[in-house]
């Protein structure tokens, strides 16, 4: 599965470079006049040059727009139509955490899409799967453009990546992805439950809708909302081994891509094939034992004499296994995805740990365009301190990085850790206090539910999405708690790499010298792993020591 997302990202990411790069391509014919119908009924020039800060002002008036509609519709589901099976409206609190979800790319799911949603709530989610992606994507190429132009505070039109990305990128392969779905057993219908019988003669009424187009943006974009409460451990969200297969590649497809796409804008391949194979050892590094350990199984039931022949499997699937569980999990955390095909509050500790070190790195790979933005603090504070250790003034790309650069950088790569430690502090001194109040919270006091708290928060903060679904998060405190991270940790973390990128995009461009620091080879890639390991991971060291890795030496 990895190696075909590979080799179906690296032509992608060329064809995504094409398309922000304005070249010709094969589907200029049909998406052409589209395009143009869009920006005629916007009353918007493509051709209008933007600088960085009308950049984010663009993407956040059109985010505040998309989440007031979300919020109407969300609170007014029960009397609108397409409700067949008279799903009720949400209340005030749940709706705002699934409208800040669903617009931040994060998908976080505090409900159950089956008995919580209508189908036309489905569709406007469906919707803004689509156009937070393609706001992740057109705010990399803003990046990508910066980090290209010699001198310039012009960085092409907003609206024109924006889209171009979902008409030319998300929208065709969505469209290949969701037929295959359908044509592998996936609902594609508007109408309500169907009654069957089962095999013990019980009649059952199952629930089922748009769910195939659901499904393929949902891993396309790397949003990761379920139309059932399961996602893709359900049967009709992902039936089978080859729609696992779909699924998973889907997923990783764009995030991949844009690394190429980046190398072929800025002509700088060699960079980009660094930075791939940084991202990449830190994948691997996450998957491949948080998949021996659940092929392993747990030592508690072998110790009671009973054979684990598939591995952990608990909280899994039996039509695909402890080890694609295992991939699948990691994959959907170090992607921001946030899908899931097993329960993930079921893992042994370390595969949980594993889980929480992905979201909590949130640069390998990472999320449709917003991941290499992540990754992009990184290379600036890699070259910061790179220059410092070998007594060269930090450049990137022919540009100082001066104090303002680094400042905004720190603050960025501190944001994360701040918003999940500080969230999962407020949870358990607020639980701690008064455990019977909050006794709905958590299925597993003790180290496990205080991995269950800090997940959540960490899934917030890192746009990500899943849960340990031992916690009660349908209250009041979760839903504003988890809103307010998922804002502040999708805005800021956009709005920094652009203002540093716009920042250096204004500078006088310096040629290359033999006193260059080379940001393209093996050395620089360390020190890039190095800076991500000491800031990002490290960060978190004492609060994964009194969770996941308290309860693996409780075992």
């Amino acid at each position: 599965m990895f190696f075909l997302a590979v080799f179906l990202a690296i032509p992608l990411g060329r064809y995504i470079g094409r398309i922000f790069s304005n070249e010709k391509t094969w589907l200029d014919t049909i998406f052409n006049p589209v395009d143009k119908v869009f920006f005629k009924l916007a009353g918007i020039n493509p051709e209008t040059e933007m600088t960085w800060k009308q950049h984010l002002i663009a993407l956040l008036t059109i985010n505040l727009i998309w989440f007031l509609t979300a919020m109407f519709v969300l609170t007014n589901m029960g009397w609108l139509p397409l409700n067949p099976d008279n799903n009720p409206s949400m209340s005030g609190d749940l709706a705002f955490n699934t409208a800040v979800s669903f617009v931040t790319n994060t998908n976080l799911q505090h409900y159950s899409g089956e008995t919580g949603m209508s189908y036309l709530g489905q569709l406007i989610l469906m919707l803004w799967q689509f156009i937070s992606a393609g706001c992740g994507i057109a705010v990399a190429a803003v990046v990508f453009f910066a980090m290209k132009e010699r001198s310039t505070e012009k960085l092409g039109n907003f609206y024109f990546f924006f889209v171009r990305s979902c008409t030319r990128i998300l929208l065709p392969i969505a469209v290949v992805v969701s037929s295959l779905l359908v044509f592998n057993g996936i609902p594609m219908t508007f109408e309500g439950k169907d009654s069957i019988t089962n095999l013990q003669g019980d009649k059952v009424e199952v629930s089922r809708g748009p769910v195939a187009a659901f499904v393929a943006i949902k891993h396309l974009g790397t949003n990761g909302g379920g139309f059932f409460g399961p996602n893709s451990a359900h049967p009709l969200e992902n039936p089978n081994y080859f729609t696992n297969i779909i699924e998973m590649t889907t997923q990783m497809l764009i995030p991949l891509a844009m690394i190429f796409a980046m190398g072929y804008i800025v002509k700088r391949r060699k960079l980009a094939w660094t930075i791939f194979g940084v991202m990449t050892i830190g994948f691997l590094l996450l998957t491949i034992p948080t998949i021996i350990s659940e092929v392993n199984g747990n030592p508690n039931i072998s110790n009671m004499g009973i054979a684990q022949t598939m591995g952990n499997m608990e909280g899994k699937e039996v039509r695909f296994g402890s080890a694609a569980s295992a991939y699948w999990s990691i994959a959907t955390t170090v992607i921001s995805t946030g899908s899931v095909n097993s329960m993930h509050d079921s893992f042994m500790p370390l595969g949980g740990m594993n889980q929480l070190l992905a979201m909590m790195v949130n640069c390998f790979y990472g999320g449709v365009g917003v991941g290499f933005l992540n990754f992009y603090i990184f290379i600036i504070l890699a070259v910061f301190i790179s220059g410092l250790m070998v007594g060269r003034t930090p450049e990137f790309l022919g540009k100082k990085i001066e104090a303002r650069e680094m400042k905004i950088a720190m603050i960025i790569a501190l944001l994360h850790p701040f918003l999940i430690l500080t969230g999962t502090a407020i949870a358990s001194y607020t639980y701690s206090q008064d455990p019977e109040t909050y006794a709905s919270w958590l299925n597993n006091p003790g180290f496990h539910g205080f991995s269950e708290m800090l997940y959540e928060f960490t899934s917030s903060s890192a746009n990500n999405g899943s849960g340990f679904e031992g916690l009660g998060d349908n209250t009041p405190f979760w839903n504003i708690a988890c809103g307010i991270v998922m804002l502040m940790a999708r805005y800021l973390p956009i709005i920094g790499p652009v203002a540093i990128a716009g920042s250096l995009a204004a500078k006088k461009y310096i040629p290359e010298s033999a006193g260059t620091l080379k940001t393209d080879t093996p050395t620089f890639g360390l020190m890039v792993f190095a800076v991500i390991a000491i800031v990002a991971a490290l960060s978190f060291f004492p609060a994964l020591a009194l969770g996941p890795i308290a309860e693996y030496f409780s075992l």
